[in-house]
């Protein structure tokens, strides 16, 4: 990748799979974006990566619903610092599935995830990654200059 191709039209860095993925793994909270009745939804979720997925928990509703039936959704996480200009967001896009009862056990067992609202009776969600794209803002002494 040329410095030219590392950025896009607005000076934005663009980031690599890689980048994504290292930047997806800092944070616990992001947004995901499903369809309901064919209008688009969007809800907070708690997630960590698991390899090459987002893994969630969710209570019986609409969001189990939509992993229940596979559905492609789009998943995004960012970091803002408004004071200092600068900031990364990543949205990755895949299939939800619902994480098996015996799986969940162990996958529970090994990861730290703790939801921002109360969960009664929580199923583990799968989002597995199929793409994954980000951008970052840099220092102004860093971004490329015309």
């Amino acid at each position: 990748m040329t410095t030219l191709d590392r950025f896009d039209t607005s000076g934005l860095e663009v980031l690599s799979p890689a980048d994504c993925l290292r930047l997806l793994e800092s944070v616990t909270l992001g947004r995901l974006v499903y369809t309901v009745g064919a209008l688009p939804v969007v809800r907070l979720v708690n997630f960590v990566v698991d390899a090459d997925s987002v893994v969630f928990a969710s209570a019986d509703g609409e969001k189990l619903r939509a992993a229940e039936r596979g559905d492609i959704v789009a998943f995004e996480a960012d970091t803002v610092d408004l004071e200092r200009q600068l900031g990364w967001t990543v949205t990755s896009v895949g299939h939800l599935s619902v994480v098996p009862a015996d799986e969940a056990e162990q996958l529970a067992r090994e990861i730290r995830l703790r939801s921002w609202a109360p969960l009664p009776s929580p199923r583990l969600i799968r989002l597995g990654i199929e793409s994954v794209t980000g951008r970052r803002l840099l220092p102004w002494a860093q971004r490329p200059h015309d």
